[in-house]
């Protein structure tokens, strides 16, 4: 990795180990998971008994815990991300929740995912492509993905909203449009979605639905 790429994924991960416990409440309290998890379950997502599952960029866990209420079979679960202390919030929280424990996690970069290629049949990101070059994020997520699976790409859309994230966290917002040309590069697009208005998420973010090409 460039040192100018290493630079900025220290700084993030620096940011994100010093707000972790506050980042995962301010979460729980706007109730991002159950609306994840709402959304998921309305989904056929092809899963199994011997499906892997990656929630790339997993923060504290909660679209990995989402994922996990929503119903689905699959063999494990990785929650990867930068930060260690991301890591450690979510691995409290799932052992809290979760009575069988199929959750592994990873701490690594999105850009250079220490997987083969073509390893999960469902991959999961929200909020986390923001801090990398966007084509170059897509590329990594389709590498990891067999072909025909699915991405629940979740990004932070151009709001008010979004714009005061974009300075209190330090990223960059890549326009629907740009997120849409990019992504059928690499993928079909199945779907989008909008959360509903009243649901604090909505304000926020977006849903892709993607399909490997």
């Amino acid at each position: 990795m460039p040192k100018n790429k290493r630079h900025e994924s220290s700084k993030t991960q620096g940011l994100y180990d010093r707000i972790a416990d506050v980042h995962h409440l301010t979460m729980k309290l706007n109730r991002y998971e159950k609306s994840v998890t709402k959304y998921l379950k309305s989904l056929d997502l092809k899963l199994n008994s011997d499906s892997f599952v990656l929630d790339a960029g997993s923060g504290t866990g909660l679209i990995t815990m989402a994922f996990q209420n929503a119903g689905f079979e699959y063999k494990r679960i990785v929650s990867l991300d930068l930060s260690i202390k991301s890591l450690e919030v979510a691995r409290e929280e799932i052992a809290r929740q979760t009575q069988r424990n199929k959750n592994s996690p990873v701490q690594s970069n999105v850009l250079v995912m220490p997987f083969a290629d073509e390893t999960f049949d469902l991959l999961l990101t929200c909020g986390v492509l923001e801090y990398t070059p966007l084509d170059e994020g897509l590329i990594e997520t389709a590498r990891v993905l067999k072909r025909g699976a699915r991405l629940v790409f979740i990004p932070v859309k151009p709001s008010i909203v979004g714009s005061m994230l974009e300075m209190l966290y330090n990223f960059k917002i890549h326009p629907l449009n740009k997120v849409r040309t990019a992504a059928s590069r690499y993928f079909n697009i199945l779907g989008t979605h909008e959360f509903p208005l009243h649901q604090p998420i909505s304000w926020s973010k977006t849903i892709f639905l993607l399909e490997k090409k």
